[in-house]
């Protein structure tokens, strides 16, 4: 049987000749998340392709406190729980580089980019992003404007042979890495700002990138490593920010689109494509974007399942018993006891952004779940469910499209089933536009 490498290298190959297939890639650490993709994933008998960031997983430990090696363990332990084979896992590192330490020097970030490149590899990490596009703490030039091409392709360069020795030292029994380069614009993980845009990579400033990018592969002796760059980040003018979505314009990104033909083996990557209709998933899958990241829509469909549960909840004990979970007021007083991971991305007054906090595109109530506190609240409420199952009716009216998979008898009540078929309505989405459904 194939690998999820080789298999997402052919994938590759059939979008180039015009077939739509494409590929979607799973942004996300939480459990939950991760359980309805493999389920899915198990169902459509296809590659899941799992990615950390490299602010999520790093030397360090990350937000989510896991070094390379243990979320792959930690992903590996849930596709054990479906029985779903290890080998049909194709795990990435997402904008892998300085991304973290931008606020020192920039051969202080390479360094520690250099042992972040090392430990993703070592791991047994297969498909690399490396984003060495932002601006450290004594790097000259305008920045409102991208760093300098030149600067990028010799610090991706860099990053580049220390994965290829990396390999060589640990995984040479293994395949070779395969290479993503490039980044999109705005930053990751959603528009911080309502904007009226979405600017759409010119052809010309893609052409350079690459041009640039393969000169210094090949001028440092890496022209073997070269030939596994098989992707490009661009952006085709989709994004979204707290409460609005910029929708995929074919028309504005054609002559973008039109230009990877030029280059052999190379397909585009798209960044932030949560929320997009799945016709314009399909269409963006056409136009050789192969490679759709989405993260946040994943969790925010989390959200919204774990905030349908705790309204029928309190529908079927009221609204004042003594044992509710309160899994929203926790969540609150959590994001508020502290606010690093939203304050930037939130602005606006105290009702603004406490409409935010809850319901914001960009989901930056992802980053709490896993505390104590919120994961005690959300076993309490699943308790309470299963110890009051419920109503039909009730799920009717707060879980409709769940409702209908009970009749049918493709999920029962309890609380995981329910919130893994929500989820998976969106992993659904990806993997129709993808081509990869039965």
């Amino acid at each position: 049987m194939n690998n999820a490498r080789e298999i997402f290298l052919n994938l590759i190959a059939d979008n180039r000749k015009g077939i739509g297939k494409g590929v979607y890639s799973v942004c996300s650490a939480n459990s939950s998340v991760l359980n309805a993709c493999i389920c899915q994933a198990k169902e459509d008998g296809s590659i899941l392709l799992i990615e950390s960031t490299s602010n999520q997983v790093d030397q360090f430990g990350g937000y989510t406190g896991m070094r390379p090696s243990d979320f792959i363990s930690y992903v590996q332990s849930i596709a054990d729980k479906v029985d779903f084979p290890g080998e049909m896992i194709l795990f990435g590192g997402d904008h892998l580089g300085p991304n973290a330490w931008q606020n020192i020097s920039s051969e202080e970030a390479m360094a520690n980019s250099e042992v972040l490149i090392e430990e993703y590899v070592k791991a047994g990490y297969q498909k690399i992003h490396i984003d060495t596009s932002m601006f450290c703490v004594d790097d000259k030039g305008d920045r409102s404007k991208p760093l300098a091409d030149e600067i990028v392709a010799s610090r991706t360069v860099r990053l580049a042979r220390v994965a290829e020795n990396a390999w060589k030292k640990y995984c040479s029994h293994s395949p070779e890495p395969v290479y993503i380069i490039g980044t999109e614009v705005p930053v990751p993980g959603g528009a911080q700002e309502d904007e009226n845009v979405i600017s759409v990579t010119s052809p010309e400033d893609a052409a350079k990138s690459i041009l640039v990018t393969k000169k210094h592969f090949i001028d440092e002796g890496l022209e073997r490593a070269w030939r596994r760059v098989v992707g490009v980040v661009v952006q085709p003018g989709v994004e979204f920010g707290d409460n609005q979505i910029f929708k995929y314009k074919r028309e504005e990104a054609k002559n973008l689109s039109k230009i990877i033909s030029n280059y052999e083996k190379l397909v585009f990557e798209v960044h932030s494509t949560d929320y997009q209709t799945e016709s314009d998933l399909k269409n963006l899958v056409k136009d050789h974007f192969c490679i759709l990241k989405v993260g946040p829509w994943l969790t925010f469909a989390f959200r919204e399942a774990l905030f349908a549960l705790e309204a029928m909840e309190k529908e079927i004990l009221g609204e004042n018993h003594r044992d509710l979970s309160n899994l929203w007021s926790i969540l609150e007083n959590v994001m508020n006891d502290e606010p690093k991971y939203w304050k930037k991305y939130y602005p606006g007054d105290k009702k603004q952004q406490l409409f935010k906090r809850k319901y914001s595109f960009s989901d930056r109530s992802r980053y709490y779940w896993p505390t104590k506190e919120l994961d005690f609240a959300k076993k309490k409420l699943f308790k309470n469910l299963r110890e009051n199952k419920i109503p039909l009716s009730l799920l009717s009216q707060f879980m409709s499209v769940q409702f209908y998979e009970v009749c049918n008898g493709n999920i029962t009540v309890d609380p995981d089933d329910l919130v893994n078929s929500y989820i998976r309505i969106v992993a659904g989405i990806y993997s129709r536009a993808c081509g990869l459904s039965n």
